[in-house]
């Protein structure tokens, strides 16, 4: 299209007030969300928190998104199922699972392998609403640390550690008859 052409509808730019000229009304609105937050710190006290002298709160475990898990089912065993559709779910692709034939009577096959590289995640929740066992669920811990890239690849056992460090603290959302909608 050129710019000559009739089809093209020029508009001219509305004419600025002398208010709207010297940004006025948008330095007051500036200074009253200033002033706003300036109250709450001096009636509420200050929002930072010293960590990790001190621990932060977190207002709802289950709405926060922190390291993942993997779920054990009633026998011990590992809840997941090898259905890929974690992994085909996650939009970072930092999921990576190996199946093979289970042992058990009762599914078709487990993860004999099953790893998350929490640096590439971005903790968006896609993994935990597709699976359809409840296998993998994001916990409320959010001191995620590591000295190296390995340490922060979680293979299957550690997954599994972290379901017993905080299934007594944080029981599965499918068991307790919550979970996120």
């Amino acid at each position: 299209m050129k710019p000559d052409d009739p089809a093209i509808r020029w508009i001219d730019p509305p004419e600025l007030t002398l208010s709207e000229q010297l940004y006025l009304p948008l330095f007051a609105q500036g200074l009253t969300t200033t002033m706003r937050h300036w109250k709450r710190t001096w009636t509420e006290g200050p929002v930072t928190v010293s960590y990790p002298d001190e621990e932060p709160t977190i207002g709802n475990p289950l709405n926060y998104r922190g390291v993942h898990r993997l779920n054990r089912d009633e026998q011990g065993r590992v809840q997941c199922v090898a259905c890929f559709l974690c992994a085909t779910a996650c939009p970072a692709h930092c999921i990576d699972i190996v199946a093979a034939e289970s042992p058990w009577p009762d599914r078709d096959k487990y993860p004999e392998s099953f790893t998350i590289d929490e640096l590439r995640c971005i903790f968006c929740g896609m993994c935990e609403e597709a699976c359809p066992v409840d296998a993998i669920e994001l916990t409320s811990l959010y001191n995620l640390t590591g000295r190296s890239r390995e340490e922060m690849i979680f293979d299957k056992e550690k997954l599994l550690s972290v379901y017993d460090k905080t299934k007594d603290s944080e029981p599965m959302q499918s068991r307790s008859g919550g979970g996120a909608s």
